[in-house]
């Protein structure tokens, strides 16, 4: 049996899954943001542009029905998970990989320095800040409330202002 069930590479689309006719906010904004960024990075014809802006407006309805701030040029590896994704503040030039966990009032910004990094299932708690050019590793976790202004190894739980580690867990074979 494997420590890490949740894929540090492997997105798991499911997450993200839209399910129709139920009140989703979440979803609805990783769909707006994800149809964009589609459109854009291939068009299809003449059809594309209008696709774009009807993305961009579904984005702003969204971004102000959850009172988050995710731009549209985020690299968000699928799987994102915002169970309540009120005040979540992403900087546009992070990177965040597969299967990561955000709760609400979580911010992850930049610093003259450079931009954090999140690994694959990285699971962040509620209130937590991320910034600078920091590398978070896979399976990491960081509790509610912490200020991580260094690099957080895989498997590592941390904690606290400033943010520092309390537990390890081993990573599988």
């Amino acid at each position: 049996m494997s420590i890490h069930p949740i894929s540090a590479t492997e997105p798991d689309w499911s997450r993200e899954a839209l399910a129709p006719w139920s009140w989703q906010p979440a979803q609805a904004l990783l769909a707006a943001i994800r149809c964009w960024q589609r459109h854009q990075a291939r068009p299809w014809g003449p059809l594309s542009w209008w696709v774009c802006k009807w993305a961009v407006l579904r984005h702003r309805f969204w971004s102000v029905v959850t009172g988050a701030d995710i731009p549209l040029l985020c690299q968000l590896g699928g799987g994102l998970l915002l169970p309540h994704p009120n005040g979540v503040v992403i900087h546009p030039s992070v990177v965040i990989g597969p299967n990561c966990l955000l709760f609400q009032q979580v911010t992850i910004g930049a610093t003259q320095d450079g931009v954090p990094t999140l690994g694959g299932h990285v699971d962040v708690g509620a209130g937590a800040k991320i910034i600078g050019p920091v590398r978070i590793g896979d399976h990491a976790r960081i509790g509610a409330n912490a200020v991580v202004t260094a690099d957080v190894p895989a498997g590592a739980t941390v904690v606290g202002i400033p943010a520092r580690v309390v537990a390890s867990r081993p990573r599988s074979a």
